[in-house]
């Protein structure tokens, strides 16, 4: 039995080490950036879900500033109608469409109008043509990046990620690093075409883009502020969607089969309880 206990621990013990280690490596761990800022979403945590109208503000970034340089290639404008998304009407999504020229070679005239299945149209016709525009770098597609990026987090901050299901690590990174361009640090050279920015990959850096938002540039209807601020929030919680637009559905799943475990686990401990209740041990 001691035996036992003794192989039960050490397995414990890796576990958690493994644990902690893929956290480290994941965003955890030391980083000579400044310390990045943490935003209260509305899709945050279990219960979490998205703000309609945000995603709608942000939705207006993208096309208005956004789309200029960057593409989504996973990106088709029927899903502007999925439920716990932007929920645009059948009507404004097939107008929207509508309104894009989409090259199609099957088409007579190797082009037509939109409709709702097609993709996003790229802002570019060749890989080349982009990196062109670009000074030499390929814009970023949007369609996934919310998931690739992450904010570093000092330990032992991010050990309560595990406990409040934090996932937003790729919007907290895209809204840091819109509102993060600043004077490059004292003794740091930045090159002709290059930006200083606090966040970027997560520890201050120069990037090609320059800054791509300023106050009043798009105009919400609506209350909502016109700042760089607010458009940062709306286009990273668009992003966030973009790259998982069910993400509500899969948190209510996931709870679902939770609380069905919980409760199948606790029939079957009084079905022990009762198969041996009569049995001497």
């Amino acid at each position: 039995m001691k035996k036992l206990n003794s192989l039960i621990g050490a397995a414990l013990i890796a576990a958690s080490g493994m644990l902690a280690g893929s956290a480290y490596a994941a965003g955890g761990g030391e980083h000579s950036g400044p310390e990045a800022k943490l935003i209260d979403w509305t899709f945050g945590g279990v219960f979490g879900t998205y703000d309609k109208a945000q995603l709608q503000r942000g939705f207006q970034v993208f096309q208005e500033v956004c789309s200029a340089c960057h593409g989504a290639e996973l990106f088709s404008f029927r899903m502007l109608e999925k439920e716990g998304g932007p929920e645009y009407s059948e009507a404004q999504v097939k107008a929207l469409a509508a309104s894009y020229t989409i090259q199609d070679p099957e088409h007579i005239d190797g082009e037509r109008s939109g409709v709702p299945a097609d993709k996003w149209p790229s802002p570019f016709e060749t890989v080349q043509d982009a990196k062109d525009a670009n000074g030499g770098v390929m814009p970023p597609d949007f369609s996934v990046l919310a998931k690739a990026r992450n904010v570093p987090q000092k330990f032992p901050n991010w050990i309560g990620n595990y406990f409040t299901a934090y996932q937003e690590g790729g919007a907290d990174y895209i809204y840091n690093l819109l509102t993060g361009y600043n004077d490059a640090p004292e003794g740091v050279e930045v090159g002709a075409g290059q930006y200083w920015n606090d966040h970027f990959h997560g520890t201050g850096g120069t990037l090609a883009m320059a800054p791509p938002l300023f106050d009043e540039m798009v105009d919400y209807e609506g209350e909502a502020p016109e700042t760089v601020d607010q458009y940062a929030k709306d286009i990273a919680a668009f992003m966030m969607w973009l790259a998982e637009p069910d993400m509500t559905s899969r948190k209510a799943l996931g709870f679902n089969v939770l609380m069905f475990l919980f409760l199948f686990a606790g029939m079957m401990y009084m079905v022990k309880r009762k198969l041996w209740s009569s049995v001497d041990h």
